[in-house]
């Protein structure tokens, strides 16, 4: 990413430069004291990966950096998070992890309670930005754009299926993007054509906290105090094989459709366990 690349991306992207002219002098003061650790620990822990991470087996310091860089940032937001269900994740990698989507946390999140070295599938516009993005194209993972249409979607399926078939994991979030107002929208079918031709099964995960903290327009996670507010909560569901049976456009329907109906099941139990939560709290 060139010096000019990046002085773009800031403008365009970055909180208090892309909108500063609309933030109050106290959010502006909230989204420095939020993110400048974060800038921080990403230029720490992306040397790191970039460093260290080509001299280990199968980049195993990339992933340590990953990891620590999700479960430190989450610590300086004063996030917490639980995760349920991780017994049913499978002993050996190759499968697909598909997860609602809600925020830029999510991320933070996954990254920080889920096992494993799974590639997430990212944006390409999140691999120009500097040490992030670098460590994202270091460590495997894979771009996709979906601006580029038909063409885009094939190449990304492929490269899901090169994952998968080298037996590592993949993260995708089927539905795109993120939520405009937290209701887990329909599933996209890349991510199912990529499990359904590698016959790898889908791993469905549900999350629930981090569109109230942070929802798709909002720049910082708010000033909310309550830790029961910022806690979040994952619950990871039985996995999904793909049927053997009948043509390929009506398996990947029909992976999809499951994983679709088991998110929605686990989300709800996870919104009511939320809800609860915080109306039983003092």
């Amino acid at each position: 990413m060139s010096l000019k690349d990046t002085v773009r991306w800031v403008r365009s992207e970055w909180g208090i430069v892309a909108k500063g002219h609309e933030m109050s002098t106290q959010e502006r003061i909230r989204w420095l004291r939020q993110w400048v650790p974060f800038g921080v620990r990403t230029i720490a822990y992306g040397t790191l990966s970039l460093t260290l991470g080509p001299l280990t087996r199968d980049h195993a310091a990339s992933l340590w950096a990953m990891r620590n860089w999700c479960r430190s940032t989450m610590k300086g937001l004063r996030l917490s998070a639980q995760a349920k269900g991780l017994e049913h994740i499978p002993s050996e990698g190759g499968y697909v992890y598909a997860c609602n989507h809600q925020s830029l946390l999510d991320i933070l999140v996954l990254g920080a309670v889920l096992p494993g070295d799974f590639k997430w599938a990212a944006k390409r516009s999140i691999m120009k930005v500097p040490f992030l993005g670098w460590h994202l194209q270091l460590a495997g993972h894979v771009p996709v754009d979906r601006k580029r249409g038909k063409y885009a979607a094939s190449e990304a399926v492929e490269r899901f299926e090169h994952v998968l078939n080298a037996g590592k994991s993949l993260l995708i979030f089927p539905e795109g993007t993120r939520s405009e107002d937290g209701v887990i929208k329909s599933f996209k079918s890349g991510g199912f054509y990529a499990a359904v031709r590698a016959n790898r099964p889908v791993v469905p995960v549900a999350l629930e906290g981090t569109y109230r903290l942070m929802g798709k327009h909002a720049v910082d996670t708010g000033q909310i105090a309550d830790a029961h507010e910022r806690h979040i909560r994952v619950q990871v569901g039985e996995p999904l094989c793909p049927l053997q049976q009948g043509d390929e456009l009506s398996r990947v329907a029909d992976l999809r459709r499951r994983a679709h109906r088991a998110i929605l099941d686990m989300h709800a139990v996870l919104k009511e366990q939320s809800e609860h939560a915080r109306t039983a709290a003092p």
